[in-house]
């Protein structure tokens, strides 16, 4: 009889740490493993946040360690790297640059949100599939980058500066392009709009040319829009502009629109944003590397998309 009771006692107390060890795991379960943090937060694969009490980037940094030092470590469901590749940071006061795959973007900690970025397109031959998540980028520091990955809402997207379209090169990049790094409040008619059709500018002409593209934010200083500073840390930009170049020498060409964020922004305004090149670099500081004769010619019209353009 005491042995009997002995081994209930036994069982009990391996069935009460089995439980007690799944109970302590954060996003278990249905919640499909964690995503990543958001300060001291677990975020769920599922897109929920965690109710456990422990401090997220505590947890993964010291399964990373045990990991490295060869001891059991705790089960995560989604173990790779937040942003992969070999990302160059750069820091210079309160801008950060960001060396990613194939794009550059600079971020101004003192906003959370970019101010800049940069890519060479060229010939289209790749035919990755888009990543599925948006996340923080764990490389960056956190008051540098917004305070969550969650989807805006208020008839805002989660908006691309560097379109992961235009990465389909690498699996790599075009997951970086969905770091938050990369991404701001773009009102949805303008981001699947006017925006959008001068990606798919892009996209066209890069099969021509190998293209330049430099673009940036224009912040401004409008209140009446800044939904997201409480649940992003980040205000929603007045602006986006865009420069697309080609050619080279005596052939160099250049294309240029300030687009406004807003929901009148659709895809058949995108012409009464074209503005020259120095317009841009007088309203932005900026010095775009584009040959001086081109910097004053504006088209009466954005370059139109070939009969037969694959955009995807």
């Amino acid at each position: 009889m005491i042995l009997k009771y002995i081994n209930k006692i036994i069982l009990l107390a391996l069935l009460t740490f089995s439980f007690s060890s799944w109970s302590a795991a954060p996003c278990s379960g249905k919640k499909g493993g964690i995503s990543h943090c958001n300060g001291t937060q677990f975020v769920c694969n599922d897109g929920s946040e965690s109710k456990s009490k422990k401090d997220c980037s505590s947890y993964i940094n010291g399964d990373k360690k045990q990991s490295k030092a060869g001891a059991s470590s705790s089960v995560i469901s989604n173990p790779e790297p937040v942003a992969q590749g070999n990302t160059e940071i750069t820091r210079s006061g309160d801008i950060v640059k960001l060396d990613y795959e194939g794009f550059t973007v600079w971020v101004d900690c003192s906003r959370r949100g970019a101010v800049k970025f940069r890519y060479n397109a060229q010939h289209d031959t790749g035919n990755e599939k888009r990543y599925d998540k948006f996340f923080l980028d764990d490389n960056v520091p956190a008051e540098c980058q917004q305070t969550t990955a969650k989807a805006y809402g208020n008839n805002y997207d989660r908006g691309h500066l560097v379109p992961a379209n235009h990465l389909d090169h690498s699996k790599i990049a075009i997951k970086q392009s969905n770091s938050m790094t990369n991404i701001l409040p773009q009102a949805k008619n303008m981001n699947r709009g006017a925006w959008l059709l001068t990606e798919e500018i892009v996209e066209c002409y890069r099969d021509i040319d190998e293209l330049l593209v430099v673009g940036g934010v224009i912040w401004g200083d409008n209140p009446t829009d800044d939904y997201f500073v409480q649940s992003h840390g980040v205000k929603t930009p007045d602006a986006f502009w865009k420069v697309i170049i080609r050619g080279i020498g005596a052939d160099e060409r250049a294309i240029a629109w300030i687009v406004p964020n807003s929901q009148e922004a659709k895809r058949g305004q995108l012409d009464n944003y074209l503005v020259t090149v120095d317009e841009i670099e007088r309203l932005t500081g900026e010095k775009i590397p584009v040959a001086d004769y081109a910097k004053h010619d504006k088209p009466s019209a954005s370059w139109l998309i070939p009969r037969g353009c694959n955009k995807g």
